[in-house]
């Protein structure tokens, strides 16, 4: 058994585990989710990552056992900051539904493991296109810079709309739904016939969802991870990430108001990404190649750097938003 097979193995074992221990021991069926535990269940999967990491540095997988520690951490990183966006997407959607609270965790560890299925395919697909065509690379640059540029231009009244979205007219125009309370049904049957409730569109929204979170997401885990032999980094990376994302979704579904400036953090990082991965094209124009790689350290930096500041400057300015609009409160 070779390194890899090793890897997979314990990426297996341990993310099977580790559900049977969040589902088994951190949540109960039915039962709203407080903000403590959410606090323990994201810390939980955020240190589970990170053991991963040291893992991977150990076994010296690719043969360098600190860069490819260093690539998946800052895959897992881009990932998770990316999740967050994801969030307040799930807030709306589960608003818009008028989902119970002691609903949430069921539909969204449905929503999440089918989520999964598309990264793993998306991975796989993505895997084979760079490893056939390398000049897909420079299409998925393009595209990230552009999906940067448009993010970070992006007007705040520009909200997700659940009723004007393209899963959620595709599931009414080719299943037979109903508006009954549901209670905790994914379906019900009426006259012999099965109806699909306002659980199970949320569900599927939320995997369908994340397909067009993964268009952007997948090619952006290429710049850090660029070969596509090392698909376990970009595996695992990518689904420690999604897995947490429903301690995450607890944890900030009342600050969706509060990180105003998040978007454009990301944007910012999209761009980096999308620069870096075209950054090769200028060798054509007589510059050395080398001086054109960029360590992926330097992606790290940039990933941190931008989403702490953009998070940062959310709540410094919501502060001076509030003293302004209240400019005698002190007086």
């Amino acid at each position: 058994m070779d390194k890899t097979q090793l890897t997979y193995i314990v990426f297996a074992a341990v993310v099977f585990l580790a559900l049977l221990f969040d589902l088994g021991l951190l949540s109960k069926k039915n039962k709203e989710i407080t903000l403590e535990k959410a606090l323990l269940q994201t810390a939980f999967w955020v240190l589970l990552s990170f053991a991963f990491c040291g893992f991977v540095w150990y076994e010296n997988i690719g043969g360098n056992g600190q860069e490819d520690a260093i690539q998946y951490i800052s895959a897992y990183l881009l990932e998770w900051s990316l999740s967050i966006d994801n969030i307040f997407v799930f807030v709306i959607i589960f608003t818009y539904f008028k989902v119970k609270s002691e609903n949430y965790s069921r539909i969204l560890l449905l929503g999440i493991l089918m989520a999964i299925v598309f990264r793993i395919a998306f991975i796989a697909l993505g895997s084979e296109l760079v490893a056939r065509f390398g000049w897909i690379m420079f299409v998925f640059g393009v595209f990230l810079v552009f999906t940067g540029v448009k993010m970070f231009g992006q007007a705040d009244e520009e909200e997700f709309n659940p009723s004007e979205n393209w899963a959620y007219r595709f599931i009414k125009r080719f299943l037979r739904t109903t508006d009954e309370e549901p209670n905790g049904r994914l379906t019900i049957t009426r006259a012999g016939k099965t109806y699909f409730t306002s659980l199970f569109i949320v569900v599927i929204m939320l995997g369908l969802i994340d397909i067009v979170f993964a268009i952007d997401s997948i090619p952006a885990v290429f710049s850090i991870i660029p070969d596509p032999s090392k698909k376990m980094l970009i595996y695992s990376s990518n689904i420690f990430a999604v897995l947490g994302l429903r301690s995450l979704f607890f944890l900030l579904r009342g600050a969706a108001g509060k990180f105003d400036y998040l978007q454009q953090g990301i944007g910012v990082v999209l761009v980096f990404i999308g620069v870096k991965m075209l950054l090769p094209l200028l060798q054509y124009a007589g510059i050395d190649k080398e001086k054109l790689h960029l360590p992926v350290w330097v992606s790290l930096v940039v990933i941190v750097a931008c989403i702490l500041i953009s998070i940062l400057y959310s709540i410094y300015h919501k502060r001076r938003g509030i003293e302004d609009e209240n400019p005698g409160e002190n007086l």
